[in-house]
């Protein structure tokens, strides 16, 4: 490369426009990009907080270009490094320009790496935490010109960041045996805390900060319970048929699922996770960024770094384990400016399996992620504005008017009341405790609910315990979030969340006024929560049509001498008056009806439902048909067939990696749909026939197939697994 002498200055470019044209083709730099280049070419050490999008990238990739000797840039992934080596090698007439040093190198090619670096042919070297730990490449490195160190992802270093990999903690000493040269350290998301930490780790609190503004103001934020989430993911594609778009799930097993069911459905989806192969994972990330796949289906292995600018939709299938996480995972989508969407789908149960995660972890590590999780959930239920909510997180104040609509809270704003009373009687409390206590405690104490805690600090003795105990935990948890962010709180990270009292919290206990809470959203009706009622579509439930689907099935079950239940179970009937099947096909849709019982039974019942909707001038819902899985159909097969082969249902559980009671549930879904199961031979050896043949009359006679209710009319002779076994058995010599 040549440089014109007067725009030199000890070897290095100081005309960067010049340079960015040349190089990247854009006349003018973005944000504080110029002054942070700037800094770092003379030397000294940089933080960069900027959101994904902001162009973080440049910001050491032009000073590699522009200065002697080769830059090393820490990387967390390979595939990360892959994308940026391309990209830089797009923007040269030559390959050497920039390499990666890593794990999926052969040693052939390591020596074509580090011959271009000799040579001075390489600007940008790619490495990973764990490749600079090697002693052979620190000994090369240490033998050849390194212009300065970049540190991508710095939120790795800290403990409180949400990607923490413990090998980030060693680059400091790993850096000063190689050489004292300055170092950026880059990220797109660092509370306070994270900040302090990765500087103090770095030994680079003498840095340069610059901090952009965390606000996304392009993307929109939508939180939705977990209800009916693969069918309305679905139809939210299809209704942005064309668009680029990543989906995040918790599991590599909900990964495939996903995508699988994308596919049947006619939409153009490729898996992402670690347990692929690198070659596959990197051919995957190709066919998305080239626009070969529409979606990528991804666990959080997926995106940091991928500079695809027009992904307009970013959806969470489960919520993710911290608010930066969240946050960099929806960066990913409108980079270029144009809208991007944001929906996560939540439920309760997300947060207990991410909680399960982290048993048995360390003590400090276990109380980060607890504090990081209630962060998330605070977040998902908050029924203020979610822009403001996150960037509150991240330290920066905003007004909520101007995220113009840009979140579901602002879109649809809650009912607001009076909350004055509650606002007090919480800092009161905050102040009875002497500050000392987490979100948690607040919530039972005022709720009057005595945990072990509030026991063991005596605080259920306390004259404000239970002041509110006319609202439960979830309600003061609302209000502790709305009180925090209205700045009359603070939450103090180094004790992992204890609540403070702030100078406006307690000039509020001086002089109370008017304080309007938002209602809070209610996340319990989900799929996953055995409240919900099954089937339910979203539509407005039939009472009329099923007071009538009731009187038919009772006069049928009387004709056939059979309990009620045998002939359709209340779910199904819940959901005929929802989707309102008028032909055989469509009743098969229906929760727990197959080919098998609709054939039997339900002749009657469509003849009733068209009639009715004919009637009444019914306007179907016109939902669409989501396929199903073609491999679950085969599971079920596989365990009818097993059945048949009189195969131990313990052993037949493992084989399928189910719990007993998993297992279980499935044979009852099998047989409430028409399917007939002999299960016999295990019953035999776990019940004579006596006790058998008195579960089966209970049932004969029964009202209900409620297990609680046989339990207690049979005396508690029986276990609630024996009682379920017999219910198999009943159900499918009578219902099918």
């Amino acid at each position: 490369m040549i440089i014109e002498e007067e725009n030199t200055m000890n070897g290095i470019d100081t005309n960067l426009k010049d340079s960015l044209q040349k190089y990247f083709g854009f006349s003018k730099f973005k944000g504080e990009q110029e002054l942070i280049i700037q800094n770092v070419l003379s030397g000294r050490n940089t933080f960069v907080i900027m959101p994904t999008g902001g162009g973080k990238s440049l910001c050491y990739q032009l000073p590699a270009l522009v200065s002697e000797g080769t830059a090393v840039i820490v990387s967390p992934l390979i595939a990360l490094m892959k994308n940026q080596v391309d990209a830089m090698r797009s923007v040269s007439n030559n390959d050497e320009i920039a390499h990666f040093l890593n794990s999926s190198l052969s040693k052939g090619d390591i020596l074509k790496v580090k011959k271009d670096i000799q040579d001075g042919k390489t600007k940008m070297l790619y490495v990973a935490p764990e490749s600079l730990t090697k002693k052979e490449n620190i000994d090369f490195l240490i033998s050849v010109n390194i212009s300065f160190f970049a540190i991508d992802e710095a939120h790795c270093i800290s403990e409180w960041g949400h990607d923490f990999r413990p090998e980030y903690r060693r680059l400091r000493e790993i850096f000063e045996k190689i050489s004292n040269v300055p170092i950026i350290a880059l990220t797109a998301t660092a509370t306070p805390k994270v900040q302090h930490d990765i500087q103090k780790n770095l030994n680079m609190l003498d840095a340069n900060l610059f901090q952009s503004s965390f606000n996304r103001d392009n993307l929109y934020y939508e939180i939705r319970p977990k209800r009916d989430v693969e069918k309305e993911i679905i139809k939210y594609i299809k209704r942005h048929a064309g668009k680029s778009g990543i989906i995040y799930c918790l599991s590599r097993k909900k990964v495939e699922e996903i995508t699988e069911l994308l596919q049947v459905n006619g939409i153009n989806a490729l898996a992402y996770h670690a347990g692929l192969d690198s070659g596959t994972r990197a051919k995957h990330q190709d066919m998305f960024l080239m626009e070969d796949a529409e979606v990528i289906v991804a666990t959080i292995a997926f995106g940091m770094g991928i500079d695809k600018p027009d992904v307009r939709f970013v959806i969470h299938h489960d919520i993710p384990k911290s608010i930066e996480s969240y946050y960099q995972e929806t960066g990913r989508a409108g980079r270029d400016g144009g809208t991007g969407e944001c929906i996560a789908f939540y439920s309760y149960k997300d947060i207990e399996k991410l909680e399960k995660f982290l048993q048995g972890k360390p003590i400090t590590e276990l109380e980060i992620g607890r504090q990081l999780l209630n962060e998330i959930v605070s977040y998902a239920e908050t029924s203020v504005c979610r822009r403001k909510f996150i960037l509150h997180y991240f330290g920066e104040t905003f007004e909520e008017k101007n995220c113009n609509e840009h979140c579901d809270n602002c879109r649809n704003p809650r009912e607001k009341t009076e909350g004055e009373e509650s606002v007090l009687n919480l800092l009161k409390a905050v102040e009875m405790l002497e500050e000392t206590q987490k979100a948690k405690h607040y919530c039972a104490f005022l709720s009057g609910n005595i945990t072990s805690d509030i026991k063991a600090y005596k605080h259920n003795t306390l004259p404000l315990f239970g002041i509110g105990k006319d609202n439960d935990e979830h309600y003061w948890n609302a209000v502790i979030r709305q009180v925090t962010l209205a700045g009359f709180l603070s939450k103090d990270i180094e004790s992992f969340g204890i609540l403070k009292l702030t100078a406006a919290g307690k000039e509020f206990l001086k002089n109370p006024r008017s304080f309007k809470l938002l209602k809070q959203h209610d996340f319990s009706n989900t799929d996953d929560d055995d409240s919900i009622v099954l089937g339910s579509k979203g539509g407005v439930f039939d009472e009329q049509l099923y007071d009538a689907l009731i009187d038919l099935r009772k006069s049928i079950a009387k004709e056939m001498g059979v309990p009620p239940f045998v002939v359709f179970q209340e779910p199904s009937l819940r959901d005929m008056c929802f989707q309102y099947p008028i032909d055989l096909d469509e009743l098969t849709n229906i929760q727990g009806v197959g080919i098998g019982k609709a054939q039997r039974y339900g002749e009657p019942f469509i003849a009733l439902i068209a009639n009715y909707v004919e009637d009444n001038e019914i306007e179907r819902p016109q939902d669409m048909v989501v396929k199903s899985l073609i491999n679950k159909s085969g599971l079920k097969v596989q365990l009818i067939q097993n059945i048949d082969r009189k195969l131990p249902l313990d052993d037949i559980a493992d084989s399928q990696g189910k719990s007993f009671n998993e297992l279980l549930d499935e044979i009852e879904s099998i047989v409430s749909s028409g399917t007939r199961v002999n299960i016999n031979y295990y019953l035999n050896n776990l019940l004579d026939a006596d006790n058998q043949e008195e579960i089966f009359d209970y049932f004969n006679g029964a009202d209900s197939d409620d297990l609680l209710t046989a339990y207690r009319e049979l005396d508690g002779l029986y276990t609630e697994e024996e009682l379920r076994l017999v219910r198999i058995r009943y159900m499918s010599e009578m219902a099918n």
